[in-house]
């Protein structure tokens, strides 16, 4: 049963995520907001994590805990989430959605540790509850996709916040599994740090993740204006999960051959050719091509991270380990990337996609670098 209530969280998270990640922008615009104000909206939600990641990990790791701490989270999530329906302008957007990041993006960090630690005890494979995630990001980002058409904005805010209360309500059905808790003096997240490899690892990941920042913020905008419909464009974020879910099958099999560092590289290439052919065409046959190299840019990086922090880091500092990955990655990295991504986006348009893959083959030069070192993670 344990896997089950596992898979149901990762169910309804991502449902919200389905709708948020590529339609949350189109939401924005509908209340005015430019380009560099988008970008900037998104990148301090998300910078957010660097405060808020660490400093609930502290608590999660020094008391054992995971279950009690995520659904508190997302109960809180969902207060503030509501306060969007009485936004209006930029300051007040930007306030709450720092402030709902600020509780909302903590929980994820908590349930990947919780999962890792719950797929080593009970010996069943992370891929395979993960991948309920996946399906429903397709389900959501698809069937918005569909119900947007001839449909008012508002729909993106209402369906993203009965979305997150299924989140707050699959947390309850989490499994309270505690993992030792730590003993150490010093603060754990400086523990973590002082393995330089680990760090290493850390800098080639939020490269590889955050060459994604042009596409997650102006993916919609960008093949709208090309004359997509919400239709297409919802399959086409669609289709390249279904790829990643394919690879989160055999993800124990997978990661056991290839290595999770080589498993990084491997994005960081394919991340070099997706981002240069989006940025060169809209034609939809190029495109669908283009789009299946999500389950590589992703998948592999996401898969080979897990299951980096699994096997160098103490089941003691899980959670740490995870929030510090969640800050570095998806708050400095992807923040910055995302803050530069309106300026390139409304300067160059779909040019800006051409630096994203300039940072996706630097983060796969340095976790070679990482892959050459003999304690590394293979």
């Amino acid at each position: 049963m344990i896997p089950y209530r596992l898979a149901t969280y990762y169910g309804a998270s991502f449902l919200m995520i389905g709708i948020h990640l590529p339609f949350w922008p189109v939401w924005l615009e509908s209340k005015g907001l430019g380009a560099e104000e988008i970008g900037m909206v998104i990148a301090l939600g998300i910078v957010m994590k660097i405060i808020a990641n660490p400093l609930v990990a502290q608590v999660a790791d020094r008391r054992g805990e995971r279950k009690r701490l995520i659904v508190l989270l997302t109960t809180i999530s969902l207060a503030i989430f509501a306060l969007f329906a009485l936004a209006s302008g930029f300051w007040s957007i930007v306030i709450i959605n720092c402030i709902f990041f600020a509780f909302w993006s903590p929980a994820m960090p908590l349930q990947e540790s919780l999962t890792m630690q719950s797929a080593a005890r009970y010996g069943f494979d992370y891929g395979r509850i993960r991948l309920w995630g996946s399906i429903t990001f397709i389900i959501s980002a698809m069937g918005i996709g569909h119900l947007l058409k001839g449909s008012s904005t508002d729909l993106i805010y209402w369906t993203i916040a009965g979305t997150i209360a299924l989140t707050s309500l699959s947390a309850l059905l989490l499994p309270d599994i505690r993992p030792p808790t730590s003993t150490l003096k010093q603060l754990p997240f400086i523990t973590v740090l002082k393995d330089r490899r680990f760090v290493l690892f850390l800098l080639a990941s939020a490269l590889v993740n955050a060459s994604h920042a042009v596409l997650y913020g102006f993916g919609t905008i960008h093949w709208q204006r090309a004359g997509l419909s919400s239709d297409v464009i919802g399959g086409l974020w669609a289709e390249g999960v279904i790829v990643e879910i394919a690879l989160f099958i055999f993800g124990q099999q997978v990661v056991t051959k290839i290595g999770p560092a080589r498993l990084i590289a491997l994005a960081g290439v394919a991340g070099v050719i997706r981002w240069t052919g989006i940025g060169l065409t809209t034609d939809l046959p190029f495109l669908i091509v283009l789009q299946a190299l999500h389950g590589l840019t992703f998948g592999a990086a996401h898969l080979g991270a897990m299951h980096f922090i699994q096997s160098r880091i103490k089941p003691e500092l899980s959670a740490t380990a995870q929030s510090l990955y969640s800050s570095v990655v998806m708050g400095i990295g992807m923040g910055t990337a995302f803050f530069f991504s309106g300026y390139l986006f409304a300067a160059y348009g779909a040019s800006a996609y051409f630096p994203m893959a300039l940072m996706s083959g630097l983060g796969a030069v340095i976790i070679f670098m990482l892959r050459r070192r003999k304690d590394a993670a293979q």
